[in-house]
């Protein structure tokens, strides 16, 4: 069985390997994405996919450069871990380079994510992307 590590690894590689789409095996029918300082709870896979499409899709467009892994906490539940990381990138239309700093909760049931929680440095993305 796929743990959370596994898949938060899975998740890095993926933004490293400059995926344009969300892998969707990564993601259970019934997962929750919530990100609280924009206020954000997604519920369902189909609903979460159109709202990253969507997202990605307003967004210019931005080259990840590194994952900086701040910490991983393992907690008592097997299915959960919390991980602290920066993300460092770069807007292809202006060269600008930002790294901002991210908090998520990574909740994984049957190897899937059923639960992603992330607390985003919301200002040093904007400065990166303006």
């Amino acid at each position: 069985m796929t743990g959370p590590l596994a898949l938060y690894e899975k998740m890095k590689q993926n933004w490293l390997g400059g995926l344009t789409e969300l892998d969707e095996d990564l993601w259970a029918d019934d997962v929750v994405v919530e990100t609280p300082y924009s206020r954000s709870r997604i519920e369902g896979k189909a609903t979460w996919l159109a709202h990253a499409r969507e997202g990605r899709a307003a967004m210019p467009p931005v080259r990840f450069d590194e994952v900086r892994e701040i910490a991983v906490h393992e907690t008592k539940d097997p299915e959960v871990i919390v991980v602290e990381y920066e993300l460092t990138g770069t807007a292809l239309a202006t060269g600008k380079r930002g790294t901002g700093r991210f908090v998520g909760v990574l909740r994984v049931r049957d190897g899937r994510i059923v639960l992603w929680r992330e607390y985003q440095d919301v200002a040093a993305m904007a400065e990166t992307l303006s």
